[in-house]
């Protein structure tokens, strides 16, 4: 089997030479946009031998007006398919898809409804300390947060469109707010949720899959068990449910993961640790309909061996 077919059967439940693996990282600031974007990318896909091949967005829902309170949500203006931030990002995936697309699965990655509202008030930093912003100024003014945010989730259904457009064969949908702590069920149920769906929407006729990917800790998970996707991922280090719990909160889903993506044997090695780990997670998850990952992206500086290793490990657990 080739990259693209062992990734189709997994998702497909049908039996697969090996367990595909899936695994990404942002890369250093400087490789983040244009060409050095693309060579970075090739460069990963490469030397890690990973079987999905996710492309990174740094491109991101742009701050243009500053979200001081929360009445300023409302001034938020309309994007279009010839904003900045997705022509950008789109330039950088076709480039890197006349590279590979003939090696295996491509998929964009998809920041959701909330990550985006985040980006927009500020750009990427600080979430883990200031997300609480998002809940109180939604609790303050509802109806101009909820206008900021339908903006928002037209502007990256748009991305989501231009993407598939380019070629890839799917999204990866970094969902946030689903963290027990930050908006209540009913906030989620009328103001994040309808906003994740419309840019889901977006991306249902896919040449082959969606993976939804549920960020950060403390989740509510059971707010996503309707959200139209093939594939989930989440952070089961992360005071989070396990697999196993998954697979009954997702049953007819492939799970993506089981390894730690911040420490560990993943990130630290050494090679054989890593491979013990990797046969631990399959002897427990099985290989039919499983995809080998990380809770999320791993660190920036971790050696490409490491992953190399991780992805053959598959291999060589398939033929014991």
């Amino acid at each position: 089997m080739n990259a693209r077919e062992r990734v189709l059967a997994a998702v497909a439940g049908k039996p697969v030479d090996r367990t595909p693996a899936g695994f990404w990282l942002h890369f250093t600031e400087d490789k983040q946009n244009g060409e050095a974007a693309v060579q970075a990318h090739l460069d990963y896909f490469e030397k890690t031998g990973t079987d999905i091949m996710k492309i990174m967005t740094e491109n991101l829902v742009p701050h243009d007006v500053p979200i001081k309170t929360a009445s300023d949500w409302k001034s938020i203006k309309p994007f279009t398919r010839n904003s900045k931030f997705i022509t950008d990002q789109v330039e950088i995936i076709k480039r890197i898809l006349d590279k590979v697309h003939d090696q295996g699965i491509v998929l964009a990655t998809i920041h959701g409804i909330v990550a985006s509202a985040w980006h927009a008030r500020g750009g990427p930093a600080g979430y883990e300390t200031g997300s609480s912003f998002l809940a109180e100024h939604l609790r303050e003014n509802p109806e101009a947060v909820s206008y900021g945010y339908q903006v928002i989730a037209e502007a990256v259904a748009l991305l989501t469109e231009e993407s598939l457009k380019a070629g890839v064969d799917g999204i990866y949908y970094a969902a946030l707010g689903g963290e027990s702590y930050l908006f209540n069920d009913e906030e989620f149920e009328r103001y994040i949720k309808p906003c994740d769906l419309r840019i889901l929407e977006a991306a249902k006729k896919v040449p082959a899959f969606n993976i939804l990917h549920v960020c950060k800790d403390r989740l509510n998970l059971g707010r996503y068990t309707d959200y139209p996707c093939e594939v989930v991922n989440w952070g089961v280090y992360e005071q989070n449910p396990s697999l196993e719990e998954g697979k009954k909160l997702f049953p007819g889903k492939v799970l993506l993961g089981g390894l730690d993506d911040r420490a560990g044997v993943l990130v630290d090695g050494p090679k054989e640790a890593i491979e013990q780990e990797v046969y631990s997670v399959l002897d427990r998850m099985g290989t039919t309909g499983f995809l080998l990952g990380a809770d999320c992206t791993l660190p920036t500086e971790i050696p490409y061996a490491h992953i190399r290793t991780a992805v053959e490990a598959t291999g060589k657990y398939a033929s014991r």
